[in-house]
């Protein structure tokens, strides 16, 4: 059998001569004798008597350790259900046992047949049971242990790596695939860039994104947690964080499987052009998001107007502003529309929001005694503010009515504007019934008119002033 090394020495002299599909062939060829002739060797070893033996010996293991898992873990279920007072680790760690059942039950069961056969026969004869003991202990080990990553995809991904990695290096064929690996390759320019090395970049690089992630909340849960610190500058120190730390794990990355960083210089090029052209909006937005948190002119938890939208800022990205109104809707407004545009920010200084309804009352009614009576009735609200006083003042005389403006103040107007308007326009009716204060409403006087009327008038007006002419007029009898 070939040295593993040879087709590896193959490929660089390959390569620094220039055949590189040539070189690849070969040791594909290389790659694919040496299985072969391993899988000859293996075909020979378990023909013998013993390596029949070890393989019914681990088959009947993994049988019996499936019957044990079908009985208990039904058991097992019902059990976890009934323990809901437990602590959550308690009860994630017992459900991670539920599921891995049969390949606890697996390991359980193996290595002390390997133990127990060593004891009473040769070790030779315990090869292949060790073979299936160390691979399903390596695989419970990274089960158990890949369920600490949070995320689905990542979790399943290194699981899948882990017992890749694990197997190959049982088998004692990480050679063999490292080779193949290296033998798929492509060259751009100077670059040669293998699946080996891809390999390694995507696996670096994961585990940096990971750790950067990690860092990352733990060092924004420490910035939230400073209460000297604002809330726009927290923001703006989380940002900076993940900026510096992520790209420190892509620089690092990149470096560790011997990246030429300087070929980036033509696409950092590109993208400056791109960014000139097709990404104006996008950078002008990335801007304005530094500006807003910079000049701490918006913050998280501020209640805003912008057009024809109210409500509060959930948080502040990189690109867009999340505005949560009333109503549960959630607007993504552009942060150079919170630059350039106008905003009302009802918290900016402070939270106490002035506000104003209107009404008005019968001239029959005293506006003394109405004034006291609004002022009583706004301070009677919760939510209305009593150490800044509600203030009430007659704005005019209408055509039916004398009117008023009365100011209130409150400090939550994240709880909404219109339901203190209407708890107050409540309490005003309340107090104004209770007080004799009348509202007045327009009355109209309709008068219906006769078409004949007018007429009947006219003939009656004429028989009168004949009937006076003839009386006047001699010898009419």
């Amino acid at each position: 059998m070939a040295e593993p090394t040879i087709p590896g020495k193959t490929l660089v002299d390959s390569v620094t001569s220039g055949d590189v599909p040539a070189a690849a062939a070969k040791v594909a060829q290389d790659v694919a004798l040496s299985l072969a002739d391993r899988a000859q060797n293996l075909f020979i070893g378990l023909m013998r008597p013993w390596s029949a033996y070890q393989i019914a010996i681990a088959i009947g293991l993994f049988l019996l350790a499936w019957g044990i898992a079908r009985i208990f873990q039904p058991r097992l279920h019902e059990w976890l259900r009934t323990r809901e007072n437990w602590p959550k680790w308690r009860l994630r760690l017992l459900l991670l046992i539920h599921r891995r059942l049969r390949l606890i039950c697996f390991v359980a069961l193996i290595w002390p047949a390997v133990w127990l056969m060593r004891e009473f026969t040769w070790p030779s004869r315990t090869y292949l049971l060790a073979v299936f003991a160390d691979l399903a202990f390596a695989w419970l080990v990274i089960a158990l242990v890949t369920r600490l990553i949070t995320n689905g995809f990542l979790r399943t991904a290194v699981r899948y790596v882990g017992w890749t990695w694990v197997t190959l290096s049982i088998l004692n064929l990480t050679n063999e695939a490292h080779t193949l690996l290296e033998s798929i390759a492509i060259d751009i320019g100077s670059l040669h860039l293998s699946l080996w090395t891809v390999l390694q970049a995507v696996i670096t690089l994961g585990i940096l994104f990971a750790l950067a992630r990690f860092l990352s909340k733990s060092t924004s849960a420490a910035l939230r947690r400073n209460e000297d610190i604002s809330p726009s500058m927290q923001v703006l120190g989380v940002k900076f964080t993940q900026v510096l730390l992520y790209g420190a794990a892509i620089f690092v990355g990149l470096k560790a499987v011997n990246v030429d960083l300087t070929g980036l210089a033509v696409l950092s090029g590109a993208i400056g052009v791109g960014l000139g052209f097709g990404l104006q909006k996008v950078v002008s937005n990335l801007v304005s998001g530094v500006i807003i948190l910079l000049d701490k002119s918006i913050k998280p938890g501020d209640v805003i107007s912008i057009g024809e939208t109210f409500g509060w800022i959930d948080t502040l990205g990189a690109r867009f502003t999340s505005v949560v109104t009333r109503d549960g809707k959630e607007y993504l407004i552009p942060n150079e529309d919170l630059i350039t545009g106008q905003v009302v920010n009802w918290s900016h200084t402070n939270d106490f929001v002035r506000l104003d309804i209107f009404f008005g009352t019968a001239y029959g009614s005293d506006p003394h005694k109405v004034r006291a009576i609004a002022i009583d009735a706004a301070k009677s609200v919760d939510r209305v503010l009593v150490h800044k006083l509600p203030v009430c003042h007659i704005v005019g005389f209408g055509d039916s009515s004398v009117d008023y403006i009365l100011r209130f103040w409150i400090t939550d107007p994240s709880g909404g504007l219109t339901n203190i308007r209407g708890n107050v326009y409540l309490a005003l009716w309340d107090a104004f019934k209770a007080g004799g204060i009348s509202f007045p409403f327009p009355q109209r006087e309709v008068r219906i008119l006769d078409d004949d009327a007018p007429a009947e008038s006219e003939s009656a007006e004429s028989e009168s002033a004949e009937s006076k002419a003839g009386e006047s007029e001699p010898g009419t009898p």
